[in-house]
């Protein structure tokens, strides 16, 4: 039955209608202990054996029970035995002819061709009750794998008495692989061995499945199939269910440093923590400091969802600090005093910006800063860091005496910075101090009043119905001889410009009933 090595036929055609899906977990049949799950496996050699020539013999002959006992007529050829028992058989194709002194110690052997070319019997038994029976070459499993060579020696030592020139035995050496989880999976690894190139065969079956051939291989210590895998691998971008999966198997199986350095380069940083640079801190710095708006809105939603504490990209952002979030605050004031006050502005953002972008209209300047501020308050509001900034917002003296000689339709902007931190706290998104609560709405409360109907022109995105409920929420959180002060303005301003000023009227009710009021009435009448 020989064949040339050139006109070998495609031979692997053995197929499953339901594959298992986890990856093979190679074991020996026997002194082979499963590893525990949670410690790391070195790619080191199991403990396998394989029976000596009798046990051989019965182990043969209690498998032929479960094997069809039609022939293989030719390579390739695939017979199926008793569907119940879900068994398939085929041989590996014909190897490369041997060297002229290899082939003179083969001799003959049992595998059907004068050079001994299928002298292995590798039984495959799976989990879920399945057979395959593999007819492979020894020369081939002892050149490619470290546990099978070690197995094919145990087994020509324990038949040395039948043994010819080379050690082979004339007898069919039978191995058994016990609780194989995937059949198709370990049977696709074996079949690696007999590939020139075993990355062009990777790029085909693609990454997920490469990296269950790699789990194999590194059980049976295919070392050309695990290089061929990292290689395929490393040259190759990964899905995140590939990464993580790739990951995991990197926490089970330790290959040498020379192999997986590049690869274990996409996974961590190499460099030590001190050296590398504030990436958050540089991002929201350059974000900050950009001039394009569709660019900067776009950038501010993919930062804000990579360092929010609900991102899936959660990490430990220790270089991310209130400090640094704060001064790039500072610096976002700094630049509205000196806008509002027509100044050359010396501030780091204005700096950076080109010369075109220094000449644009002032409303369009003075908004892309509060627009800045209102994005890092969003980030402080996650992370539970926006009660500092009540207090400087409130203290901004020169701002607000800026703003009352500013244009309405410039000075609305800085209401609109008011506006997120009232929504924040009428919406339990911002606890802050008493202090801090009067002093913010003392300072800017007002100046609301007055730029509300230009919020209402021009809302960037503001619910102005989510603001006038808020509003009015913040407002119920004070002392009632506070509150009055903060109503009756409220009502002064409204019976003069009406639909320009907010519609408190719900708070309002609720602060006359708790003021005038008393008792059960109280409780009745806003019960109802």
């Amino acid at each position: 039955m020989e064949r040339s090595y050139r006109r070998r036929r495609r031979t692997w055609c053995c197929s499953f209608a339901v594959p298992p899906s986890s990856p093979d977990n190679f074991y020996s049949s026997t002194h082979y202990s499963k590893p525990r799950q949670g410690k790391s496996e070195t790619f080191s050699k199991p403990n396998l054996s394989v029976p000596s020539s009798p046990q051989s013999t019965k182990s043969g002959s209690r498998m032929a029970g479960r094997i069809d006992p039609r022939r293989i007529l030719s390579p390739g050829r695939v017979f199926d035995s008793e569907p119940k028992l879900r068994s398939r058989s085929f041989r590996a194709p014909t190897p490369p002819p041997l060297p002229p002194a290899v082939v003179e110690e083969e001799g003959s052997g049992s595998g059907g061709t004068k050079d001994g070319i299928f002298d292995v019997r590798m039984c495959l038994r799976g989990k879920d009750g399945g057979c395959m029976v593999l007819e492979l070459n020894s020369v081939v499993l002892y050149a490619n794998s470290e546990v099978f060579a070690g197995l094919i020696s145990d087994y020509k030592k324990g038949s040395g008495s039948t043994s010819n020139g080379s050690g082979c035995s004339s007898k069919m050496c039978r191995i058994e692989v016990p609780e194989v989880d995937n059949l198709g999976l370990f049977r696709e690894t074996i079949e690696l061995m007999f590939e020139d190139d075993v990355t062009k065969r990777l790029a085909k079956i693609g990454v997920f499945r490469s990296i269950d051939v790699l789990e194999v291989a590194a059980g049976i210590k295919f070392t050309r199939g695990v290089l061929s895998c990292l290689k395929y691998l490393e040259a190759v971008p990964w899905t995140e269910e590939e990464e993580e999966k790739l990951r995991s198997l990197f926490t089970r199986f330790k290959f040498d440093d020379t192999t997986t350095r590049d690869i274990l380069g996409r996974f961590y940083l190499n460099d030590s923590a001190d050296s590398q640079p504030n990436v958050a801190m540089q991002l929201v710095w350059s974000i900050t400091g950009s001039a394009d708006a569709n660019a900067r809105n776009e950038l501010k939603s993919l930062v804000k969802g990579l360092l929010s504490k609900s991102s899936v990209y959660e990490k430990n952002h220790a270089d991310l600090s209130k400090e640094d979030l704060y001064s790039v605050c500072h610096s976002c004031l700094a630049s509205l005093v000196s806008l509002f006050e027509g100044k050359p502005d010396d501030n780091r953002h204005e700096q950076s910006l080109p010369m075109k972008d220094m000449n644009k209209p002032l409303i369009e300047r003075v908004a892309r800063q509060v627009d800045n501020i209102n994005w890092l308050l969003e980030i402080m509001f996650d992370g539970q860091m926006a009660e500092d900034f009540v207090d400087i917002w409130a203290n901004q003296q020169q701002l607000l005496k800026l703003h009352d000689d500013a244009s309405p339709m410039v000075r609305y902007e800085l209401s609109r910075v008011s506006a997120t931190l009232f929504v924040a706290i009428g919406t339990r998104k911002l606890q802050c101090r008493l202090e801090a609560r009067w002093g913010l709405l003392q300072a800017w409360f007002k100046p609301m009043l007055l730029d509300f109907g230009w919020l209402q022109r021009c809302k960037k995105g503001l619910d102005m119905k989510a603001l006038e409920e808020a509003v009015g929420q913040a407002l119920l959180t004070l002392p009632l001889k506070q509150q009055h002060m903060l109503f009756m303005e409220w009502f002064r301003y409204f019976s003069k410009h009406g639909t320009e000023c907010p519609n408190l009227s719900k708070a309002f009710q609720i602060w006359w009933r708790r003021s005038f009021l008393r008792g059960s009435e109280t409780h009745e009448i806003e019960s109802r």
